[in-house]
């Protein structure tokens, strides 16, 4: 993912974050969620776990975070099954962006697509605020 300081937060700005989840991280998922659905324990045959779909949701609030969205609300739709080892991109993008001066504080919302291979996995937005005041 692009440094959000050299992407302005600004309407009509994608910005893609990717990442290839492995056992780990759907263990340390597990211990979080305490999510412990065998289904989510037993590797398959080819030796894979399938991975929580709110843990898949993480790549879209990772963009959040960077630029330090305050969500107040966010929507998921899974499409497809993400297993270990399977890279996953995400593609964010704000469809508002909107500067409340009195408040000093910017209104955003965003849409995402969530791939791997070309297949989308996940689809879904949110919206929320980013404070611009001097204590955010």
């Amino acid at each position: 993912m692009t440094d959000p300081s050299d992407t302005p937060l600004e309407e009509g700005r994608t910005v893609t974050f990717e990442r290839t989840f492995d056992h780990a991280d759907v263990e340390r998922f597990v211990e979080v969620s305490e999510d412990r659905g065998e289904h989510h324990l037993e590797p398959d045959a080819e030796g894979r776990l399938l991975v929580h779909g709110l843990l898949t949701a993480t790549l879209p609030t990772k963009v959040g975070g960077a630029y330090d969205v305050l969500a107040s609300r966010m929507e998921f739709e899974f499409r497809r099954p993400v297993w270990t080892g399977e890279t996953v991109q995400c593609a964010v993008t704000f469809t508002r962006v909107e500067r409340d001066e009195a408040r000093e504080r910017r209104h955003v919302e965003a849409t995402f697509d969530c791939t791997r291979a070309g297949e989308t996995v996940l689809t879904g937005g949110f919206e929320g605020v980013v404070r611009d005041g001097p204590d955010g």
